[in-house]
C-alpha cells in the first residue's frame, strides 16, 4: 500500500469528558500506531452517550472518510456503557471475528474479558472496532490484532484481492 490509513479515535468516558480522568488509552493507541501505516486524523473524547457516539462515528466515516475508527471505553456492563449500541446502529456489516479474537486472546490474560460487549463492523469503507477502556487492555488488544488489520484494510479498500493464503 502506498499511502497511510487514516484513523479516528473516540474515547467514551464520562469522567474523562468532565476532566476527572486523564485519557491514557488514547496515548497507548497513538503509541502502537506510531511508525506504522496509520495516521491519526481525528481524536475526540465524549461522554458515555449513545447519540453523541453515534453522531461522531457517522461524521468520521461519512464526512471524513476515515479508513479505521477505534473506540475505547463504554463496552462493559454499566448502564452508561453504550459504545457497542452506537456502533451497531452505525455499521452496515458486522466483522465479528475481530471482537471474538480480542476476547479469546484477552481470556488468556483475565476471565473478566468475557464481560466485554465490544463489537466491530464496517460502514462504507470504514472499519470500526470497539476496544476496551483500560490502557492495559487496549495495548493487549490492539497489539494482538494490528498486523491482521493491515490486511483487512487492504481488502476493504481494494488494495488486495482476497484473504487466501498459499
Amino acid at each position: 500500500m502506498e499511502s497511510d490509513y487514516t484513523v479516528g479515535i473516540i474515547t467514551a468516558s464520562d469522567k474523562g469528558f468532565k476532566g476527572e480522568r486523564i485519557d491514557e488509552s488514547v496515548q497507548v493507541i497513538r503509541e502502537i500506531l506510531e511508525g506504522r501505516s496509520y495516521q491519526v486524523a481525528r481524536y475526540t473524547l465524549l461522554p458515555d452517550n449513545e447519540k453523541k457516539i453515534y453522531q461522531e462515528l457517522v461524521y468520521m466515516s461519512d464526512e471524513l472518510n476515515l479508513n479505521l475508527i477505534l473506540t475505547t471505553g463504554g463496552t462493559g456492563f454499566s448502564k452508561r456503557d453504550v459504545t457497542p449500541e452506537a456502533t451497531r446502529r452505525v455499521v452496515e456489516r458486522l466483522a465479528p471475528g475481530i471482537s471474538e479474537a480480542i476476547r479469546a486472546y484477552s481470556l488468556k490474560i483475565t476471565p473478566r474479558a468475557m464481560l466485554s460487549r465490544a463489537i466491530a463492523g464496517i460502514r462504507n469503507e470504514t472499519l470500526i472496532i470497539n476496544l476496551p477502556g483500560s490502557p492495559k487492555a487496549v495495548r493487549e488488544s490492539l497489539e494482538y490484532i494490528i498486523d491482521t488489520l493491515d490486511h483487512g484494510l487492504e481488502i476493504l479498500l481494494g488494495y488486495a484481492g482476497d484473504c487466501a493464503r498459499d
